[in-house]
């Protein structure tokens, strides 16, 4: 396969007629000028093969094996350069499920770090998926990095400062390097880097860090720990700040702020990440978002997309003083593994065979892992309409939720209560494109496809709450719609920027969506607006639910724990707190049944709004369905090709 080359490298001949490569920066650095490449992934989920272990084959949009070799090819064009991680590396396919449930043996490497090790990282942070697995399995992952892993938020205790801090790994690195000038001349540098990870892990990972842990807001510990590192002599500082761009005023532990960490003075150039998402792209704008020169608040940053979809790199033109290394300018780009030409996609890279060589044991064992068989389904599993329509793919995981805590229920307080399930469509397209959905064809059910239908190793909460919480739960889920005018034509349904593990159905009541209605709350699950009602006709055993009436919903750790921001869901209402993993339950639950034959029982649908349609996007594989969702009752038509390889879809309501 040919090398992709950056936006702005040279071909330069020398007199034997060999071809170098070189960045604008490196080929006109002068004496006392020097060109340093900052090589960036993110949001590796543990893919370090090119290959879709639930759909159990080789895949070209992902795997650090094709980041790799665009990164040492990179690597090649500039006189000096680092390679950095940005964090959630450790969960998110079923190798890294394997090697957490008792495929690694004790001395082993975890596969992901074996592949990093392979492909030679100087520094690394943690994202907040790190922690899904408890912190012992996490000590014992990193302590085979070849590489440190840092985070500056992350802590044991909170101090009075963020300088007392009892900190779980070192705040920040120091990397001593000597770096080339355009004379060729060495001179030495500290190149610190430092790493940010989303305060909410302290809700999303409750049953990990609860009580033993503690973050701080990603703001206030960068302001405190930069200036030491500058007091300790940094030269340049590279936060990497597993965090995404939010451009809304700064609040207090935000998520994603990114965009905020940016205005702190002291940092040279910064790598974002979390939201699954790139930059620089179109994707962001604001004030101090130049996308052309891929920097914001004139700082160099970059966000590499997901699964090691994208090689970023921020390229820095240094200038030395005589005492120390000072950034004049600087720039970010990205780099695609894969490219999408006529509904396809198309690797533009090959192999790095280190990366694979060094996994190549445990994608064999994972191959293994998934392909057993637990039951049978007589029915497809798919979730192409799962945003649109009651689902089946969405129903499964309900059923057996609803299984497993009727028997926890029994003999307790809580005995008799009624029980309801949440469980949300977790692969349903959007950022993650085209091919990302859920489809179990009748047959087998094997690992595979239950880690297909449930891919976080959640484990299985429920809580006990009223039916007034129980309507703001779906009024926070239907904010996944765009408000309508009734007897419209051809409207925008989906918002985009709503996340489909958001999207929480409820089984065990019925109810209808208005879409004529605005959302009841923002995208954060902060009231919007009290007076706006989508939830109609909520009903539980054929009668109204009332305000006061009790109900136990069965849903996961994450939502439990305040999640998403759903009512109902902050912590306080959770009555269990179960030690078996949803995933888990579900294929528990199928080897129970033996054969599953998932129906959706249609019990939520859409008002009606004076005959007015809608469209949406789907994966173009969606059309094989369509009468099997017609026979639901819902009036759809196929209208014809999306942009990015979907398909438009049309309701009329």
């Amino acid at each position: 396969m040919p090398m992709i080359l950056s936006r702005r490298a040279l071909l330069l001949t020398g007199a034997a007629g060999a071809v170098t490569l070189l960045h604008p920066f490196t080929a006109r650095a002068a004496a006392g000028q020097a060109h340093l490449r900052i090589l960036a992934t993110t949001d590796l989920h543990c893919n370090v093969q090119p290959y879709d272990y639930y759909a159990d084959k080789a895949a070209d949009t992902l795997g650090l094996a094709r980041t790799a070799t665009i990164l040492e090819g990179l690597r090649a064009e500039a006189a000096n350069s680092l390679t950095v991680d940005n964090g959630d590396y450790l969960q998110g396919n079923p190798m890294g499920d394997w090697a957490a449930h008792g495929g690694m043996a004790d001395g082993d490497l975890h596969p992901v770090i074996a592949g990093m090790n392979a492909v030679g990282y100087d520094a690394g942070t943690l994202g907040n998926h790190e922690f899904n697995y408890g912190m012992p399995f996490l000590e014992r992952v990193n302590a085979g990095a070849a590489f440190p892993i840092v985070c500056a938020n992350f802590a044991r205790t909170l101090g009075d400062t963020p300088l007392q801090d009892d900190l779980w790994a070192k705040p920040y690195v120091m990397l001593e390097r000597d770096l080339v000038d355009g004379d060729g001349k060495s001179y030495p540098a500290k190149i610190g880097i430092i790493g940010f990870v989303p305060p909410q892990i302290m809700q999303w990972d409750r049953a990990n860090l609860e009580g033993q842990y503690a973050t701080r807001d990603i703001i206030e510990a960068a302001e405190a720990w930069i200036p030491a590192m500058r007091s300790e002599g940094a030269d340049i500082v590279i936060a990497l700040c597993h965090s995404g761009i939010d451009t809304a005023p700064y609040g207090a532990r935000m998520e994603n702020a990114a965009y905020h960490l940016a205005k702190v003075d002291g940092i040279d150039a910064m790598i974002t990440g979390h939201a699954h998402s790139t930059w620089p792209s179109d994707k962001y704008e604001g004030e101090g978002m130049d996308m052309s020169n891929g920097r914001i608040h004139g700082v160099p940053a970059v966000m590499a997309g997901f699964w090691g979809s994208h090689l970023g790199v921020v390229d820095l033109m240094l200038t030395h003083d005589g005492n120390r290394w000072k950034v004049q300018e600087g720039e970010s780009a990205l780099h695609p593994i894969s490219e999408r030409v006529d509904s396809k996609n198309v690797a533009l890279v090959s192999d790095y065979a280190p990366a694979i060589d060094a996994t190549a044991t445990a994608h064999a064992a994972t191959l293994d892992y998934i392909r057993a068989e637990v039951g049978r389904t007589d029915a497809p599993l798919h979730s192409y309409f799962a945003l649109v329509a009651d689902d089946p793919s969405v129903q499964i995981v309900s059923l057996a939720q609803s299984w497993y805590v009727t028997k926890m229920m029994q003999g307790t307080e809580h005995e008799g209560l009624p029980i309801l399930s949440a469980a949300a469509p977790f692969k349903a397209g959007g950022r993650n494109g085209p091919d990302y959905y859920t489809d179990v064809p009748v047959g087998p059910v094997a690992i595979k496809n239950v880690s297909d239908l449930y891919l976080y190793p959640n484990t299985l909460c429920a809580v006990r709450i009223n039916g007034a919480q129980l309507k703001d739960w779906l009024e926070r889920s239907a904010g996944a719609f765009n408000q309508i005018t009734a007897g419209a034509a051809d409207q925008p349904l989906l918002n985009i920027e709503f996340r489909s593990y958001n999207f929480d159905v409820i089984d065990g009541v019925t109810y209808r969506i208005d879409l004529t209605q605005p959302s009841r709350f923002d995208m954060d699950g902060a009231m919007a607006d009290e007076t706006a009602n989508r939830i109609t006709d909520l009903k539980w055993n054929g009668q109204p639910v009332a305000a006061d009436q009790e109900f136990i919903v069965a849903t996961n750790n994450y939502r439990a724990a305040g999640g998403g921001s759903f009512t109902g869901a902050d912590g306080s209402t959770i009555i269990l707190q179960a030690p078996d993993a949803n995933r888990d339950i579900v294929v528990r639950y199928i080897e129970e049944q033996g054969t599953i034959s998932p129906s959706a029982d249609a019990n939520w649908t859409f008002d009606s709004a004076d005959g007015a349609t809608v469209l949406f996007e789907t994966g173009p594989k969606a059309v094989t369905y369509l009468e099997d969702i017609r026979a639901r009752g819902i009036t759809l038509d196929h209208v014809g090709p999306a942009e990015g390889g979907f398909e438009t879809f049309r309701i009329t309501l």
